[in-house]
């Protein structure tokens, strides 16, 4: 059976899929405080101790819900996600992309790669679309309280997870195989198959990647991130911008579309290249590896 190409739709979470922070919807009202107080809190410890800002905020829920005696588990965040809400047609959004890619005869997946909570993410309703979900995520205990930060994705670390989706490489522990030397006609999804989604600054670093190898970055906006957005645009650093809308037929649906239309006719004639290659007894180079 011949093997299928995969395209990986890599998204942001907060203000790409749902509309604001995600801490925002349930878990900050908990502790009788507004986002704005919150965020000022903890990006204020950060700076104060000179601290990784994710680390931060994670340290500043623990320390706030201590403060007031509330009930802080793996179990109460993934609770606090079903408070999510999502721009129009995010929830039906990525089955209905899954199955353009089988009616072309590509495998698509989607992969989350955020600065927010996998606890929240879980429970939020759309945890079980993705293959993998790499997000910033607590440590707990034997009774599901938090000990230590078990992983912490910074907006630069988001480009490991590139990497590791390329490779094949999902688990976060197994760091040995990520650093194998492996060549690039083996590697699981070509940079080339990749479709970087995001909503601002925070996702240059894997835009850029994208860029850089072949594949495609878009930035979606909303009213209060419309010229940021623009401005990634107007410098080069994103391919598309499109209103955060994932219904069938808007602009973002019909052009992610065509990007996999693209991507599985360059897949073909790729193989069509290798196959005749094969044929008369020539070699396959280095360099006709993604040679479209």
């Amino acid at each position: 059976m011949e093997k299928r190409p995969i395209i990986a739709f890599l998204y942001d979470f907060d203000k790409t899929l749902c509309t604001t922070d995600m801490q925002d919807y349930a878990f900050i009202p908990s502790l009788g405080m507004t986002p704005a107080e919150f965020w000022a809190e903890a990006n204020g410890f950060g700076r104060g101790n000179r601290m990784d800002g994710i680390l931060a905020y994670m340290y500043t829920m623990i320390r706030e819900a201590e403060r007031r005696q509330l009930p802080f588990t793996r179990a109460d965040l993934v609770e606090k996600g079903r408070d999510v809400v999502f721009f129009p047609g995010v929830r039906e959004w990525f089955g209905r992309i899954r199955d353009f890619g089988d009616s072309l005869g590509v495998t698509v997946e989607h992969y989350i790669i955020s600065s927010g909570l996998r606890e929240i993410i879980e429970g939020s309703g759309i945890g079980d679309a993705f293959r993998e979900i790499y997000a910033s995520e607590f440590y707990y205990d034997e009774a599901g309280r938090p000990v230590w930060p078990k992983l912490a994705v910074n907006f630069t670390a988001k480009t490991q997870f590139v990497y590791r989706i390329n490779k094949g490489v999902l688990d976060v522990s197994d760091d040995k195989t990520l650093n194998d030397s492996m060549p690039d006609d083996s590697k699981r999804v070509p940079f080339s198959n990749m479709i970087y989604v995001g909503d601002g600054l925070s996702d240059v670093p894997c835009m850029k990647m994208m860029r850089a190898y072949g594949g495609q970055a878009i930035a979606v906006y909303h009213a209060g991130n419309r010229a940021g957005v623009e401005d990634l645009l107007a410098k080069g650093r994103v391919d598309f911008i499109f209103p955060a809308d994932y219904r069938e037929g808007t602009a973002l649906d019909e052009t992610a579309k065509n990007i996999i239309r693209k991507m599985a006719i360059t897949d073909r004639l790729w193989e069509e290249n290798i196959q005749q290659l094969r044929s008369i007894g020539g070699d396959v180079l280095p360099d006709q590896v993604g040679l479209f």
